[in-house]
């Protein structure tokens, strides 16, 4: 029998009561998770096998191992390891057989070079900029920037990482909410060796997402480690991040981009402006027998996404089709077209522009002219499914996802669209 120590393959190399400091290997567990439930021993029989197929078995463990984090079904080093040495030895294998972290990172790495090509250099060079605001906004806080956005090992669905330094999550809070952005608090309990501890992370929601981690004051100059390469966490103080931002972008004018990025509008923000609203407003039980607008908007999202749930223009559309109900109820479509403006596409626009016209050819008292106009769009059996969509979005009492779930699948649908 095999047995793995968590601590052991996860790499930590952190002091127990700073565990989570190393946002390299920490995974998205949700609140109040104690994460000592892993897994850790399993039962195999493998046979002799030679040098050869160790060293295959070992590729391949960290090819799928990358696989499965590259496509974000797994956000953990070891959760991914363990997974992919089950998958291709129908067991376990020995802990000399699995592959280290770096090993995974590179191939991650090569990946994202791969699918994603040079727009993920243009992406690493906004979420630096985006950085260095979020930086300066916190700069009482004297925070450090770390992680992938620092060291240019960013992929798809890659968040900004910052550490700040507070005797109270309040004062965090303070400065977040004076610059109007939005966010989630989220405490996690961490357990090591009977010790437990609890870290404040803010999660923000802009135009790429940031993970702020707080720490007390008199651990500003404490070393964390990484469990990638056992060595110091590469980051950098406010100070230090300016000058690498003019050393690494010689041509850039870092601070014309960075009045760019504060202008620059993030859309996601406007859609949850104007969908809030929308859970107070009531439809009549006649044709809306589920109740309010921002209920049948979210159930329409669920089918729309159980569709076509790699088009974000066709997902925009059942999720904001009805958004001018909140405004004039009396033409939603044109009020609600009209405060999304330029947020949304050509194409999302012309579908909720004729969503409604979808009920009248099911009907069949549509006018010709106009039915053949809409029959000449490339999105015509688009328009249609949005409107099957939309009738059977009118349920009672089934389940929905939150909304700022939602918009956070968007944005990661968004962020992986080249």
């Amino acid at each position: 029998m095999w047995r793995l120590l968590h601590d052991d393959v996860h790499g930590l190399r952190v002091p127990a009561e700073l565990e989570s400091a190393d946002t390299e290997s920490r995974g998205e567990s949700g609140s109040e998770r104690i994460r000592d439930d892993l897994p850790l021993t399993v039962t195999v029989q493998r046979q002799h096998t030679s040098p050869m197929t160790d060293a295959k078995l070992r590729r391949a463990i960290i090819a799928e191992s990358a696989r499965l984090m590259y496509s974000r079904r797994e956000t953990e080093y070891y959760r991914a390891k363990l997974k992919a040495a089950r998958r291709l030895c129908q067991g376990w294998v020995k802990p000399s057989e699995l592959p280290g972290n770096a090993e995974i990172r590179d191939e991650i790495l090569r990946l994202a070079n791969l699918f994603e090509g040079e727009s993920r250099f243009d992406r690493l060079r906004e979420m630096r900029i985006e950085a260095l605001r979020m930086m300066r906004l916190l700069s009482s806080f004297r925070p450090k920037i770390i992680g992938s956005t620092f060291t240019g090992h960013v992929r798809q669905g890659s968040d900004i990482d910052i550490h700040v330094f507070s005797a109270t999550a309040e004062s965090v809070a303070a400065c977040l909410d004076a610059e109007g952005l939005d966010y989630v608090v989220e405490r996690k309990r961490v357990r090591k060796q009977g010790t437990e501890s609890i870290f404040v992370h803010f999660h923000v929601r802009d135009r790429f997402p940031i993970e702020l981690t707080m720490y007390p004051p008199d651990k500003a100059s404490f070393v964390f480690r990484s469990s990638i390469t056992g060595r110091a966490i590469e980051r950098a103080t406010l100070p230090e991040y300016e000058i690498f931002l003019r050393r690494e972008y010689p041509d850039l004018d870092v601070e014309h981009a960075l009045q760019e990025a504060e202008s620059e509008l993030d859309r996601f923000q406007v859609y949850r402006s104007l969908l809030i609203p929308l859970s107070a407003v009531m439809q009549g039980r006649q044709h809306h027998p589920e109740g309010d607008v921002l209920y049948h908007l979210l159930q329409c999202y669920v089918l729309a996404a159980d569709e076509l749930p790699y088009d974000e223009e066709f997902l925009l559309a059942a999720l904001l089709h009805d958004i001018g109900k909140g405004i004039d109820d009396r033409d939603h479509i044109t009020s609600g077209l009209e405060a999304l403006g330029d947020s949304i596409t050509e194409r999302t626009q012309w579908l909720i522009r004729h969503h409604m016209d979808v009920h009248q050819i099911r009907d069949r008292t549509i006018g010709y002219r106009l039915h053949q106009r809409l029959k000449a769009s490339p999105d015509y059996e688009t328009l249609l499914l949005l409107g099957e969509c939309d009738r059977g979005a009118r349920i009672a009492g089934v389940r929905v996802p939150d909304l700022d779930d939602v918009l956070d699948e968007l944005r990661g649908l968004a962020a992986n669209t080249f």
